[in-house]
Protein backbone atom coordinates (compact mmCIF):
# COMPACT_ATOMS: atom_id res chain seq x y z
CA UNK A 1 0.00 0.00 0.00
CA UNK A 2 2.92 2.27 1.10
CA UNK A 3 4.13 1.84 -2.42
CA UNK A 4 1.45 2.24 -4.48
CA UNK A 5 0.91 5.62 -2.56
CA UNK A 6 4.49 6.83 -3.52
CA UNK A 7 4.24 5.75 -7.10
CA UNK A 8 0.92 7.62 -7.31
CA UNK A 9 2.87 11.11 -5.14
CA UNK A 10 5.46 10.76 -7.76
CA UNK A 11 3.39 10.59 -10.86
CA UNK A 12 1.94 13.77 -9.48
CA UNK A 13 4.80 15.00 -8.68
CA UNK A 14 6.15 14.70 -12.08
CA UNK A 15 3.20 16.07 -14.16
CA UNK A 16 3.18 19.17 -11.60
CA UNK A 17 7.08 19.69 -12.46
CA UNK A 18 6.57 19.29 -16.20
CA UNK A 19 3.51 21.63 -16.23
CA UNK A 20 5.47 24.40 -14.00
CA UNK A 21 8.03 24.15 -17.02
CA UNK A 22 5.92 24.38 -19.34
CA UNK A 23 4.51 27.76 -17.81
CA UNK A 24 7.67 28.99 -16.76
CA UNK A 25 8.90 30.59 -20.11
CA UNK A 26 6.32 33.12 -19.90
CA UNK A 27 4.88 33.14 -16.11
CA UNK A 28 4.65 36.15 -14.94
CA UNK A 29 3.89 38.15 -17.98
CA UNK A 30 0.69 38.98 -19.76
CA UNK A 31 -0.35 39.65 -23.29
CA UNK A 32 -1.38 43.01 -24.57
CA UNK A 33 -2.47 42.98 -28.56
CA UNK A 34 -3.35 46.43 -30.61
CA UNK A 35 -5.20 45.21 -32.75
CA UNK A 36 -6.15 48.27 -34.55
CA UNK A 37 -2.31 49.16 -34.99
CA UNK A 38 -1.34 45.54 -35.48
CA UNK A 39 1.17 44.55 -33.05
CA UNK A 40 1.48 42.36 -29.47
CA UNK A 41 3.94 41.72 -26.79
CA UNK A 42 3.91 40.25 -22.93
CA UNK A 43 4.64 42.56 -20.75
CA UNK A 44 5.46 42.28 -16.22
CA UNK A 45 2.06 41.24 -13.95
CA UNK A 46 2.19 44.68 -11.83
CA UNK A 47 2.89 46.84 -15.15
CA UNK A 48 -0.22 49.49 -15.73
CA UNK A 49 -0.50 51.73 -18.72
CA UNK A 50 0.09 55.13 -18.43
CA UNK A 51 -0.93 58.27 -20.65
CA UNK A 52 1.65 60.68 -21.66
CA UNK A 53 0.19 62.15 -24.43
CA UNK A 54 0.74 61.70 -28.07
CA UNK A 55 4.03 60.51 -27.22
CA UNK A 56 3.93 56.98 -28.04
CA UNK A 57 1.37 54.78 -28.88
CA UNK A 58 1.70 53.05 -25.40
CA UNK A 59 3.54 53.05 -22.37
CA UNK A 60 3.68 51.03 -19.82
CA UNK A 61 5.30 50.69 -16.33
CA UNK A 62 6.33 48.97 -12.92
CA UNK A 63 3.68 49.97 -10.38
CA UNK A 64 6.46 50.16 -7.74
CA UNK A 65 9.77 50.59 -9.75
CA UNK A 66 7.99 53.51 -12.01
CA UNK A 67 11.50 54.41 -13.85
CA UNK A 68 10.78 50.40 -15.59
CA UNK A 69 8.52 50.97 -18.48
CA UNK A 70 7.90 49.67 -22.13
CA UNK A 71 6.76 51.50 -24.79
CA UNK A 72 5.52 51.63 -28.58
CA UNK A 73 6.34 54.62 -30.79
CA UNK A 74 4.32 53.97 -34.14
CA UNK A 75 5.86 56.43 -37.33
CA UNK A 76 5.48 56.58 -40.93
CA UNK A 77 7.91 55.15 -43.66
CA UNK A 78 8.04 55.97 -47.33
CA UNK A 79 6.05 53.69 -48.94
CA UNK A 80 7.49 50.78 -50.16
CA UNK A 81 10.57 50.80 -48.30
CA UNK A 82 11.40 47.63 -45.79
CA UNK A 83 13.45 48.12 -42.29
CA UNK A 84 16.76 46.87 -44.50
CA UNK A 85 16.34 49.26 -47.04
CA UNK A 86 16.52 51.94 -43.94
CA UNK A 87 19.78 50.46 -43.10
CA UNK A 88 21.61 47.48 -40.92
CA UNK A 89 20.86 46.93 -37.06
CA UNK A 90 23.91 49.28 -36.61
CA UNK A 91 22.54 51.97 -38.56
CA UNK A 92 19.24 52.13 -37.88
CA UNK A 93 20.66 51.72 -34.07
CA UNK A 94 22.50 54.48 -34.28
CA UNK A 95 19.82 57.09 -36.03
CA UNK A 96 17.14 55.52 -33.22
CA UNK A 97 19.87 56.94 -30.72
CA UNK A 98 20.15 60.32 -32.26
CA UNK A 99 16.56 61.02 -33.28
CA UNK A 100 14.54 59.18 -30.02
CA UNK A 101 17.03 58.23 -27.21
CA UNK A 102 19.09 60.95 -27.03
CA UNK A 103 18.24 63.54 -29.26
CA UNK A 104 19.78 66.87 -29.46
CA UNK A 105 19.36 69.08 -26.58
CA UNK A 106 18.25 66.26 -24.67
CA UNK A 107 21.03 66.38 -22.19
CA UNK A 108 21.18 62.38 -22.55
CA UNK A 109 23.87 60.07 -23.89
CA UNK A 110 22.96 57.21 -25.75
CA UNK A 111 25.95 54.02 -26.38
CA UNK A 112 24.56 51.20 -28.85
CA UNK A 113 25.68 48.24 -27.26
CA UNK A 114 24.18 45.75 -29.58
CA UNK A 115 22.64 45.76 -32.37
CA UNK A 116 21.13 42.13 -34.14
CA UNK A 117 18.76 41.53 -37.08
CA UNK A 118 16.53 38.69 -36.65
CA UNK A 119 13.86 36.93 -38.99
CA UNK A 120 9.88 35.58 -37.75
CA UNK A 121 7.77 34.81 -40.71
CA UNK A 122 7.89 37.36 -43.41
CA UNK A 123 9.26 40.16 -40.95
CA UNK A 124 12.33 41.15 -39.78
CA UNK A 125 12.74 42.48 -36.55
CA UNK A 126 16.33 44.57 -35.29
CA UNK A 127 16.94 44.36 -31.68
CA UNK A 128 18.66 46.94 -30.35
CA UNK A 129 20.77 47.56 -26.83
CA UNK A 130 21.95 51.29 -25.37
CA UNK A 131 23.18 52.44 -22.25
CA UNK A 132 21.54 55.74 -21.51
CA UNK A 133 23.12 58.60 -19.71
CA UNK A 134 21.18 61.07 -18.43
CA UNK A 135 21.99 64.14 -15.98
CA UNK A 136 20.87 62.04 -13.02
CA UNK A 137 20.74 58.50 -13.73
CA UNK A 138 22.56 55.64 -16.03
CA UNK A 139 19.69 53.75 -17.98
CA UNK A 140 20.15 50.28 -19.85
CA UNK A 141 17.46 50.12 -22.64
CA UNK A 142 16.26 46.88 -25.41
CA UNK A 143 14.49 48.02 -28.88
CA UNK A 144 12.70 45.87 -31.07
CA UNK A 145 11.95 47.54 -34.33
CA UNK A 146 10.43 46.32 -37.78
CA UNK A 147 8.31 47.68 -40.27
CA UNK A 148 4.43 46.61 -40.70
CA UNK A 149 1.72 48.27 -43.41
CA UNK A 150 4.16 51.56 -43.84
CA UNK A 151 4.69 52.28 -40.07
CA UNK A 152 8.26 51.76 -38.38
CA UNK A 153 7.20 50.37 -35.10
CA UNK A 154 9.59 50.66 -32.14
CA UNK A 155 8.98 48.66 -29.04
CA UNK A 156 11.12 50.04 -26.20
CA UNK A 157 11.81 48.36 -22.59
CA UNK A 158 14.01 50.45 -20.34
CA UNK A 159 15.27 50.43 -16.50
CA UNK A 160 18.03 51.72 -14.46
CA UNK A 161 21.40 50.65 -14.30
CA UNK A 162 21.08 49.91 -10.99
CA UNK A 163 18.56 46.91 -11.86
CA UNK A 164 19.59 46.27 -14.89
CA UNK A 165 21.47 43.09 -13.56
CA UNK A 166 17.84 41.86 -12.01
CA UNK A 167 15.68 42.84 -14.66
CA UNK A 168 17.40 41.71 -17.64
CA UNK A 169 16.50 38.30 -18.57
CA UNK A 170 13.34 39.16 -18.15
CA UNK A 171 13.37 42.71 -20.30
CA UNK A 172 14.99 40.74 -23.20
CA UNK A 173 11.94 38.02 -23.09
CA UNK A 174 10.10 41.18 -22.84
CA UNK A 175 11.04 42.98 -25.97
CA UNK A 176 11.41 39.59 -27.79
CA UNK A 177 7.94 39.17 -28.00
CA UNK A 178 7.24 41.71 -29.94
CA UNK A 179 5.56 41.59 -33.02
CA UNK A 180 3.56 43.15 -35.89
CA UNK A 181 1.31 42.15 -38.16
Amino acid sequence: MVKRIAAILLVILTFSLQSCTAVSATSGLRSYVDSTDGYQFLYPHGWVEVNVGNAADIVMHDIIEPSENVSVVISPVPEGKTLTDLGTPSEVGYKLSKSAIAPPGSGREAELVNAEKAESGAKTYYFLEYAVKLPNQERHNFASVAISRGKLFTFNASTTEKRWAKMQPMLKQVVSSFSVY
